[in-house]
């Protein structure tokens, strides 16, 4: 275990870092963060002793690195610093091999088979072994960077300081280089303290984060406790934006332009909606940001092209997304700039309508086929099959992502209301339906004019949303039921 305590130091009179205490775990990895001259780099020498510490302590599983010779300190721990200088030329093996020299007697003069071992291993991990009698400064600084991290990893230590190892790298470089680090600190339980300006992969791969302002400690702990927008914005000076890792239980943070060019400003109207046999169709001058359960494009993400695709009741496709995304190309347009649905309702019978309110005004649009309505409090107990109800909400407005999520419960609470009004019957259970096995819903914002923090019923938004969802499903339904009498 590598613990640090009061430990404050800099350069002749100038004190870089103050009063610095935590610890870190075998097996464990910590992250260092702060912005350029916050002390970093300064920190990582006053740990590894090529600093001598004004005050504080460093100690390895309890014993101060004072009372180690440098040879004895160097199988404890291995350095990766920010930069090299190549004073001579060598190849990647040679330049691996280094890292055993704590563990020799003299130059190379006692290579052992553990010696060799732990140099083809560090070479394999870093997928270097290909360049082993290649010069290293004829290697690229991503390369060169790969060689130097095998070299800390052939010393074999029990903690490995690591100043920016992803320095260099693309991007699927630094992602094998932390994986095997990480892989490494596990298995053979390493004590990993490494720099990061990359806040985001610090986050991914380090158990603990410690951000730094000024020399001192702003914040530490866990990645969540550090990864605030409050905090990083305090100690970066800049606009963030905070969001969950899709895969892990990790922070991420999204940086915010402090300039951007102004918007065109736009105005989503009903009139503005094309509906035909074919789809319904809404193109908005400008990227709207979103939020669908649809067909193409999912989840959350800024698009400008809308389609509610009808199908026959027949269609069955084996990859409906991937056919999807040819008919968005093939009717002229970008499906990574579309959201698509599907509907085997007739689209030309598609409600839309416009409400207005003191905030902007909000437009929806339902296609309803209800002959396979289900109860949803039912659904376990019944076979279900495919129906449609596609509702769209779009608002001239500036949505939290809180009212994002709002405006869908508003609008499927409407939906259900509007089905219970028109008693519409799940056929199977007879019981009132509250919608159908595929429904989609889709909420788009201009994200200008008012900010609408919320869009529960209690808003002004939530009130039209819940209105006007209920009066164009009733109405859509209405139309479905006329046309199967055709």
């Amino acid at each position: 275990m590598l613990r640090i305590t009061g430990l404050t130091g800099g350069y002749g009179e100038k004190k870089i870092v103050s009063d610095i205490s935590f610890h870190v775990e075998k097996g464990s990895m910590l992250g260092i963060l702060g912005p350029n001259g916050s002390g970093k780099s300064t920190l990582m020498k006053l740990i590894s002793g090529v600093l001598p510490a004004k005050s504080g302590k460093v100690e390895i599983d309890g014993q101060p690195i004072s009372g180690f010779s440098a040879k004895e300190l160097a199988r404890k721990m291995a350095v990766l610093p920010q930069l090299h200088a190549h004073a001579f030329e060598h190849t990647v093996r040679e330049t691996v091999s280094l890292g055993r020299y704590p563990h020799q007697s003299g130059w190379f003069a006692s290579w052992s088979e553990a010696d060799e071992a732990a140099v083809v291993e560090a070479m394999g991990l870093m997928n270097i072994q290909q360049y082993e009698n290649t010069l290293i400064d004829r290697m690229s600084g991503g390369e060169q960077q790969r060689v130097f991290v095998a070299q800390a990893l052939a010393q074999d230590a029990s903690i490995l300081l690591l100043d920016e190892p992803t320095n260099h790298l693309d991007i699927n470089h630094q992602k094998e280089l932390l994986d095997t680090i990480k892989k490494q600190a596990i298995e053979k339980e390493l004590t990993v303290v490494s720099i990061f300006h990359d806040i985001n992969l610090a986050s991914m791969y380090c158990d603990g984060l410690l951000l730094l302002d000024g020399g001192q400690i702003k914040r530490m702990g866990e990645p969540h406790e550090v990864v605030r927008e409050q905090d990083i914005e305090a100690v970066y000076k800049t606009r963030v934006s905070n969001h969950p890792h899709p895969e892990l239980p990790k922070p991420q943070i999204t940086l915010l332009p402090g300039i951007t060019r102004p918007a065109a400003q736009a105005l989503i109207t009903a009139a503005d909606f094309a509906v035909s046999a074919d789809h319904v169709l809404y193109q908005s001058p400008i990227p709207l940001k979103t939020v669908s359960s649809a067909v193409i494009n999912a989840g959350a993400g800024w698009y400008r092209t809308f389609m509610n695709r009808h199908v026959d009741n027949t269609y069955e496709c084996d990859d409906s997304t991937q056919e999807m995304a040819k008919f968005i190309e093939q009717e002229g347009f970008k499906p990574t700039d579309t959201v698509g649905m599907m509907t085997a309702v007739r689209t030309e019978d598609a409600i839309v309508k416009e409400y207005q309110g003191p905030f902007g005004s909000v437009v929806i649009a339902v296609t309803a086929g209800v002959g396979n309505a289900v109860d949803v409090s039912k659904a376990l107990d019944r076979e279900v099959k495919v129906g449609t109800i596609n509702t769209w909400i779009f608002i001239n407005g500036d949505l939290s992502d809180e009212a994002f999520i709002q405006a869908m419960i508003t609008a499927t609470e409407a939906k259900s209301k509007a089905l219970h009004h028109e008693a519409v019957m799940d056929p199977l259970t007879n019981t009132i339906a509250t919608g159908t096995s595929t429904d989609s819903c889709l909420v788009a914002a201009t994200q200008q004019g008012e900010h609408l923090p919320y869009a529960g019923p209690v808003t002004e938004l939530g009130k039209l949303i819940g209105a006007g969802v209920f009066e164009c499903t009733v109405e859509a339904i209405r139309l479905y039921r006329e046309a199967k009498k055709l």
